[in-house]
């Protein structure tokens, strides 16, 4: 579908920047967790980075590839595709070597009713990758549920902002990061943590949410009235170029767009772009999950994707029935549980 392959090609075009900091890494990268939702985007603009820059790197794309035909589609772009299953001791210590590690392993959708798996893959695993490649520079997703609810009012969490997680995802997210972080002290690890709060591209996100619930006349809650959301291009390409700035003890750093975004206001604006009447119930909360990106946007800009081309273009996808990822952000949760 050739609107499939314009947006993949949007997600992994890499800036000029990210071409010159991939350049300039000694070593193959590894993608530990390459077959999730951002992972392949995630391989194919380090793959466009490190061409546009003459670098003999690899990219090693890490998964057990359960979306039929993807890792040939991978290999077939460059990639050296490896299908394992690293929650395997034996797959793990089997994987190649490699100078950059990238971990995207994580769970959360589906997690209340299975804890002790959300804890074995988010803290326990960690911990195991992080031995496995103690050698490496390690970069690290996270999130901004380690951070409590804060007022909408005062412009999000900082990096500095004492972590408060809510429900035992954010728990077991926070043990991921501590479990990372001591291993990388133990060893000496230069590591990057990355605190994503939300990602949106044109199949997910909470822009998808919405859309889907404006197109279908069904209630929108309030309860969670802002939140934050950034162009997962930017995410992937800040996750790369973190590489560069992974230390001991570990840097950390919020990844999110400026704004605080009102779900009212963009309900409406979709609403009016749609031609349908906007349902509400409940009323803004005066806390949600809110982070505040200033010292990303002062490392790697500003995203380049603005709130108002994601709303109109989301719209437009979500109108004209084209592929979803189906993976609800559930944004609106403020127990915590997922």
């Amino acid at each position: 579908m050739r609107l499939l392959e314009q947006l993949e090609d949007r997600l992994s075009e890499p800036s000029e920047a990210l071409v010159a900091d991939l350049g300039g890494l000694d070593g193959d990268l590894l993608i530990l967790g390459a077959g999730g939702k951002l992972g392949p985007s995630l391989v194919r603009l380090a793959l466009r980075a490190l061409a546009a820059s003459g670098s003999r790197s690899r990219v090693l794309a890490v998964s057990r590839f359960s979306q039929p035909g993807l890792a040939d589609r991978l290999a077939a772009e460059g990639a050296v595709v490896v299908k394992a299953d690293v929650a395997d001791d034996d797959a793990l210590a089997g994987l190649p070597d490699a100078a950059n590690v990238l971990f995207l392993v994580g769970a959360k959708f589906g997690t209340t009713g299975q804890e002790d798996q959300t804890w074995a893959t988010n803290a326990y695993l960690p911990g195991r990758v992080a031995q496995r490649f103690r050698a490496a520079r390690i970069v690290a997703l996270s999130t901004g549920n380690v951070y409590p609810l804060t007022t909408v009012t005062g412009g999000g969490a900082t990096e500095d902002t004492p972590v408060a997680p809510v429900g035992e995802y954010a728990m077991s997210c926070l043990g991921r990061e501590r479990v990372l972080g001591h291993f990388a002290a133990v060893h000496g690890t230069p590591l990057a943590l990355i605190r994503l709060n939300y990602a949106v591209e044109l199949r997910y996100g909470v822009l998808v949410d919405l859309a889907r619930a404006v197109l279908d006349g069904a209630d929108i809650d309030l309860t969670t009235g802002h939140a934050n959301v950034v162009w997962q291009g930017y995410a992937n390409e800040v996750t790369l170029r973190a590489l560069r700035h992974a230390s001991t003890p570990p840097f950390v750093l919020n990844v999110t767009g400026p704004e605080t975004v009102s779900i009212r206001q963009v309900a409406e604006r979709m609403g009016a772009l749609l031609g349908k009447p906007v349902r509400f119930t409940g009323t803004e909360s005066g806390t949600s999950l809110l982070s505040n990106a200033q010292r990303c946007h002062a490392l790697f800009g500003y995203p380049g994707v603005p709130v108002e081309t994601l709303i109109r273009q989301t719209v437009e996808w979500v109108e004209a029935g084209l592929p979803l990822l189906d993976k609800p952000t559930q944004f609106q949760r403020r127990d915590g549980r997922f």
